[in-house]
């Protein structure tokens, strides 16, 4: 090797160590990010960085150095109802209305509630063996004229004969039969006896008499038990109230 050749190779390897603490050296140093931008007229010198490259520096950095937006999650569900927001304060109170018609007085008329209203008369063995004639009565005091009378006899009744005959017991309201609507009766009809025996039928029966009668007007009214003969026949041998009890029931039903 020459003399020539091994002076360069030493001095290379002198430099090479100044130049790489050199580097490390400016490394350690902040450099001024104002210090390279070109102003006035400093676009000629070597250093300068161009607002193009600043410009293009941050697009990049926009375009390349962000995340991409992913797609949109599910929707969330709906949250639970609020509480109940604070009463409002009263309104205005609204004007007058305006003035009715003069209306008319009518008289209510409030009825007494029903109360009942009854009686019963008795007899122990009446035995009255009229044949035309008032048998037995009992007085009621009716409350009301526009209710109706509801009575019922109830007694042994007879009649015998040796030919054909009928007797009638019947009501009257004051002495005289219902009108409202008919009269209130029952008959016993016999016909002749058995002459194979030559007798005649005598059979005393627990009979009744019962019926409605309205048209009554309010006050005491002599409710009586007659006795009588039936249109177009005979009479015969009537008995009323035989060894047994007799009695007369009266009520007053509403209509």
């Amino acid at each position: 090797m020459s003399p020539l050749v091994a002076s360069l190779l030493l001095l290379i390897c002198l430099a090479l160590p100044l130049y790489g603490v050199e580097k490390v050296r400016n490394r350690g140093y902040r450099k001024d990010p104002d210090a390279d931008k070109c102003t006035g007229n400093d676009a000629e010198k070597r250093n300068c960085t161009s607002h193009s490259e600043e410009r293009g520096s941050s697009y990049s950095k926009q375009r390349f150095g962000s995340c991409m937006q992913g797609p949109a999650g599910t929707t969330g569900r709906e949250g639970n109802p609020g509480t109940n927001g604070i009463p409002g304060t009263p309104g205005i109170p609204g004007r007058d209305g305006l003035k009715g018609e003069k209306g008319e007085c009518i008289n209510e008329i409030f009825e007494e509630p029903w109360r009942p209203n009854y009686k019963q008369c008795a007899w122990n063995s009446l035995n009255y063996g009229i044949d035309l004639g008032k048998v037995a009565d009992c007085t009621f005091t009716k409350l009301r004229s526009d209710s109706a009378l509801r009575v019922l006899f109830s007694g042994s009744l007879r009649l015998k004969c040796k030919n054909a005959c009928c007797q009638r017991w019947y009501f009257t309201f004051n002495g005289a039969e219902c009108t409202g609507p008919l009269p209130i009766e029952s008959i016993i009809y016999l016909d002749q006896g058995s002459p194979e025996l030559n007798s005649t039928i005598n059979i005393h029966r627990t009979s009744s008499v019962e019926g409605l009668c309205e048209g009554i007007k309010a006050g005491l009214v002599d409710v009586a038990v007659w006795v009588g003969t039936c249109a177009d026949y005979p009479r015969g041998d009537a008995s009323t109230g035989w060894n047994s009890v007799s009695r007369i029931i009266i009520e007053e039903l509403p209509k």
